[in-house]
């Protein structure tokens, strides 16, 4: 059965893609807890599976198929190309993996639509900002560097940090988030005011 296995994941990238993602967004997931202070005995192992499942079926499929669409339309592995092949996926790929993934693990936590819905809605921006940064960098040593048949694979080794990242925001309460908007508007408010009260004085 593991020889099995092993041939399909030799076989097939995909298969090896999605073998990645059941172990590494899990991981991610007890990254995120473990920094919360959680221990062994009050891991929250649900909300492992449902990272595994989300990273083996929706994730290493999609990314693969990504690549796979990618490295077609941008053969060459040249800076020019990695940069544009990462470039596409930020405002392509990423946007729909953000909601996808903030969308479906609240369905998966029991939540109604509306709420899944008010996810996306009040986290999506402040996560695909971070995501901004972080994945072009990525993907642009991926697209010059690795060769193709282990983009998947090298790819997953950092989605382990990006599902941490994304454990951490699925799991913020939507009123800390709110709060923070406030504060930084009420922030720039202040920066505003005194601004203009030093070029009254003036």
């Amino acid at each position: 059965m593991f020889l099995s296995v092993f041939r399909a994941m030799a076989q097939y990238k995909i298969v090896r893609g999605m073998a990645s993602y059941s172990l590494l967004w899990p991981c991610g997931s007890l990254i995120q807890q473990t920094i919360e202070g959680k221990t062994w005995k009050t891991y929250d192992w649900n909300k492992c599976l449902r990272m595994g499942f989300f990273g083996t079926f929706v994730i290493g499929p999609s990314l693969y198929m990504w690549i796979r669409f990618a490295n077609v339309m941008w053969p060459g592995r040249d800076l020019k190309s990695s940069v544009s092949k990462a470039l596409t996926e930020q405002i392509s790929y990423d946007p729909l993996l953000i909601t996808t993934f903030l969308f479906g693990m609240s369905l998966l936590e029991g939540k109604t639509i509306s709420q899944a819905k008010l996810e996306v809605q009040e986290k999506f921006f402040d996560t695909y900002k971070v995501g901004a940064i972080y994945w072009p960098c990525v993907q642009t040593i991926n697209f010059t560097l690795v060769p193709q048949k282990n983009q998947v694979v090298f790819v997953s080794i950092f989605s382990m940090l990006w599902s941490s990242f994304l454990a951490y925001m699925k799991h913020m309460e939507i009123e800390k988030i709110r709060q923070k908007k406030l504060d930084k508007k009420q922030k720039k408010l202040e920066k505003q005011m005194k601004k203009l009260a030093e070029n009254q004085s003036k």
